[in-house]
């Protein structure tokens, strides 16, 4: 995702749907997409347009594109930088 890592710990997704009866045959009606994204500093702008994006790149939301309609939201978080030891914690290094 726009050089964003994607690691499992980093990238989560909830996907819901809508069943109803549609001429006595049970059909999804709408779907919900939702991730949880741990981004590193800085990568928020291309977190964002990755999302707004998503359901035109995404193979899955193409296919069914037209039939279900397919909400998308994310909340995303910007981590310190890898190795960066956050301020008041004590550094391991003598």
């Amino acid at each position: 995702m726009r050089q964003i890592p994607s690691e499992p710990d980093k990238i989560r997704a909830r996907v819901e749907g809508d069943i109803e009866a549609v001429d006595r045959v049970l059909r999804i009606a709408r779907m919900r997409v939702h991730y949880d994204l741990r981004i590193p500093q800085g990568k928020r702008e291309a977190a964002e347009r990755a999302i707004a994006t998503h359901e035109q790149k995404c193979p899955a939301a193409t296919s069914v594109r037209g039939c279900i309609p397919i909400a998308i939201t994310a909340s995303i978080v910007e981590e310190s930088h890898e190795g960066a030891i956050p301020a008041g914690v004590p550094s391991s290094q003598p």
